[in-house]
């Protein structure tokens, strides 16, 4: 699939004339693409299928943003996909069938390749149309990006105390905590900075969640930390794990991402995750994979990453309090290595959508990629850790990746693969199904609104790109990365029996 998933050279905003199939697709999902799995009694379908009840029912959009496209500070958009979340509000079907909104995204820490960079964190707007192709011909490369048409439209960047500037350089210093921590539920804890003469709050941003008041979270590796920003992005609040996730070295608290700390998340594998139940004000956060101490270190043991829940119904007054943590098992590919998680979407009560994957792909270590999967997480019979003894990092609850046989952890069930040949061939080329980008990271949810199946929604998803272009501008610098790779997307449809729409 290397005409599909490689380099676009044009931007296509506009629309076009296109020819058959496109033009004349079927306006419901075909039944014969459709998969599903059963989870806690309740069957979940990836669906491109016209007549279910639940389910997987396929992918039925592709779009990119092209790998050298600038945004409006004259940096190069990029690292997109490290989170995403539609705009309140914006979702609506068109009189002629379509979908349009927008959705919001996240890069991480800007083109860092060569080293970390003094990239502010931002999140940008981008405004899409939705054509769902659900016909099982195949279309073109030029025909599938008409499937989902992306505008980018604005950019906000993110400040922190006294509006000073953030950054994404590497947290090599330690900010003593506020003199009101924890007292006072808006003062800081140790916050990471690059060293002791640059005292900026320093960010590796991941999860992002937006309220309905203009605030947002957002979830970051370094810390790990969770940190609340209003509307015109100014830091707020942040929410510290406890003392088994906070990364220390000798007792110290030690926030670089460059080497691993003795206890604590693994460097670069913080915060990957991030959700909120609206229904009942409860925040949840994941790490990429487990902690140092429950076998993080290596690759073979780093399964059993850990999900954190917070009450988050009165921030304002009340410091956010850790109210529920689970032991989640991640998948392993077929050496033995672990797949980190990099999103995590609420579903109903103990179901969430997870994102597991591996870094091949294009721009990644390899092109033959083995695993990219959406699947499903069910905490219902899962032991609840939270403030007992394994949130000491004295204590670890799978040391060297071994669980500890007191400890329940939740279910995981594969759903949606993001490398599907027979999905992926009807987007474009098929002579190579796995050539699409590496680091898949990011998951929304929106109703279809489809009276007929109430339950079926759009999963969007996309992938961070690390900046990677041969055409780049960073800090008003140009790069040259030595290969382009687009900031691709992806809209399936499917069925979720348990949650509301």
């Amino acid at each position: 699939m290397a005409r599909l998933f490689a380099l676009l050279l044009l931007f296509v905003q506009a629309s076009v004339v296109l020819a058959s199939p496109l033009a004349t697709r079927a306006s419901e999902p075909d039944p014969s693409l459709a998969t599903s799995v059963t989870v806690a009694g309740q069957t979940f379908i990836n669906k491109v299928r016209r007549a279910v009840t639940s389910g997987i029912k396929g992918l039925v959009g592709f779009g990119l943003i092209p790998s050298n496209f600038t945004e409006s500070t004259g940096d190069t958009l990029g690292g997109i996909g490290s989170a995403i979340a539609l705009k309140l509000g914006s979702f609506s079907q068109q009189a002629d069938g379509t979908f349009t909104g927008t959705i919001v995204v996240q890069p991480d820490r800007g083109f860092n390749v060569d080293g970390t960079v003094d990239y502010q964190g931002r999140q940008h707007q981008i405004d899409f149309v939705l054509s769902p192709y659900y016909d099982t011909s195949d279309l073109s490369f030029t025909q599938a990006q008409q499937t989902l048409q992306l505008t980018y439209r604005s950019t906000l960047l993110y400040t922190e105390r006294a509006h000073g500037v953030t950054t994404g350089l590497d947290a090599g210093g330690v900010r003593p905590a506020q003199s009101d921590f924890p007292d006072d539920p808006l003062a800081d804890p140790e916050m990471p900075i690059p060293s002791k003469s640059d005292d900026r709050l320093t960010l590796d941003l991941e999860g992002l969640a937006l309220n309905a008041d203009g605030t947002f979270w957002v979830s970051d590796e370094y810390g790990p930390y969770v940190y609340r920003f209003d509307s015109n992005a100014d830091l707020l609040q942040t929410i510290q794990p406890p003392d088994a996730i906070v990364p220390l070295s000798g007792g110290d608290v030690d926030f670089t991402g460059e080497n691993d700390p003795d206890t604590g998340r693994a460097a670069n594998k913080g915060f990957e995750c991030l959700t909120v139940d609206t229904s009942t004000n409860t925040l949840w956060v994941m790490l990429q994979t487990a902690t140092i101490q429950d076998g993080g270190n290596k690759k073979s043991h780093a399964r059993y990453t850990r999900l954190l829940a917070y009450d988050i119904s009165s921030p304002n007054t009340d410091r956010p309090v850790l109210t529920a943590e689970y032991i989640v098992p991640l998948p392993l590919d077929s050496g033995g290595d672990t797949l980190g998680a990099s999103e995590i979407s609420f579903v109903s009560e103990n179901i969430f959508l997870v994102l597991s994957r591996d870094s091949n792909g294009h721009g990644g270590d390899s092109t033959e990629s083995e695993y990219k999967g959406i699947d499903l997480i069910d905490i219902s019979a899962a032991t609840n850790i939270a403030g007992s003894e394994f949130d000491s990092h004295k204590n670890a609850v799978a040391p060297k990746g071994k669980l500890d046989s007191s400890v329940t952890p939740a279910t995981y069930t594969p759903f949606v693969s993001l490398i599907n040949s027979t999905e992926l061939a009807r987007f474009g080329d098929p002579s190579d199904a796995t050539l699409i980008d590496a680091k898949w990271e990011s998951i929304a949810l929106t109703p279809v609104g489809d009276s007929q199946f109430p339950n079926d929604f759009f999963l969007f998803t996309a992938a961070d790109n690390d900046f990677l272009t041969t055409d780049g501008v960073s800090l008003g610098r140009p790069y040259n990365a030595g290969v382009d790779v687009d900031n691709q997307f992806f809209v399936f449809r499917v069925t979720l029996p348990t949650k509301s729409s």
